[in-house]
């Protein structure tokens, strides 16, 4: 079996774009130090926050070069359902410093899953992230074929769980598997999560400080000291959440507190809609999170 991932925050990167919509290297380098800063166990590139169906070859590639420079643990996402093409992106992302690849749950029979697993993680040579995401899959699969797929594989380093209702598909899962168990969906359900057994959270949230803290909280003091880390920043993770456009709310929130330099998205995203400028205000005033000189402008 693989060596498991550690347990806490793995942040889902954003790519930052310039105003010529090109990668934007330093403001990535200041995202991962970020992330490294909030004390996150690791991050996660090419994932849907990175765009990743929106660049190509080389500029997915290149981000992982500069985000594996960052001196976290990177696990880099495959967007590709078929295995053919999850081996070739997956072969990619290890090359260029991925330490795992994060795979889609692509059907909901365990045994082909588990073959498509397998095969992946053969040929690039790293341990695999499970991504149960029926949102973006059209994929149900049942906490025994998903358990069964991990046990068979024997290449599963973690499961990322975002099968709604959340948490009791995280407290299925982990009845079921030897392996951590994340959540994500913005950590919108991360309380419910940890109560379920989540081995913390696998997410974007732009203030992962607060995350880190949440999930530290609750493994040393417990649910009420996780709910006390974690409720005044409640209403900006579900403003973060809105969808569509979703994407470029979390980037212009990362822009406002100086991390990267535009919340630019490639279309057909949705940019940042100027009318939520007032309400965006208040909920970071609310929350006392510094913001960098004329963030607004």
């Amino acid at each position: 079996m693989p060596a498991t991932l550690a347990h806490g925050v793995w942040g889902i990167l954003a790519t930052p774009f310039g105003d010529d919509l090109g990668i934007d290297e330093g403001s990535l380098e200041r995202l991962v130090d970020l992330y490294r800063q909030a004390g996150a166990a690791g991050v996660v590139a090419l994932g849907v926050l990175g765009e990743a169906a929106r660049l190509d070859s080389n500029e997915r590639r290149r981000v992982v070069e500069r985000v594996a420079a960052g001196g976290l643990p990177v696990v880099a996402g495959v967007s590709a359902l078929a295995t053919a093409p999850a081996v070739e992106e997956a072969v990619q992302a290890a090359e260029a410093g991925a330490s795992a690849v994060m795979v889609l749950v692509s059907t909901s029979d365990a045994d082909t899953l588990a073959a498509h697993l397998a095969a992946v993680s053969q040929a690039c040579g790293t341990s695999i992230v499970v991504q149960d995401h029926p949102a973006t899959t059209n994929v149900s699969i049942g906490a025994e074929a998903l358990s069964r797929a991990v046990d068979v594989s024997c290449v599963a380093a973690a499961v990322k769980e975002e099968a709604p209702p959340t948490a009791p598909a995280v407290a299925r899962l982990v009845a079921r598997v030897q392996v951590p168990v994340f959540g994500g969906l913005g950590g919108v359900n991360l309380l419910d999560e940890l109560a379920a057994g989540s081995s913390g959270a696998m997410t974007g949230f732009a203030v992962p400080e607060a995350l880190v803290a949440t999930v530290h909280a609750f493994a040393q003091r417990g649910y009420d000291a996780a709910r006390e880390a974690y409720v005044p920043w409640l209403p900006l993770v579900l403003f973060e959440a809105q969808q569509p456009g979703g994407v470029a709310l979390r980037k212009e929130i990362l822009r406002r507190r100086g991390v990267i330099a535009t919340a630019r998205v490639r279309a057909p995203g949705l940019p940042f809609p100027r009318e939520l400028d007032a309400v965006l205000d208040a909920h970071l005033a609310a929350v006392d999170l510094p913001m960098t000189a004329g963030a607004r402008t």
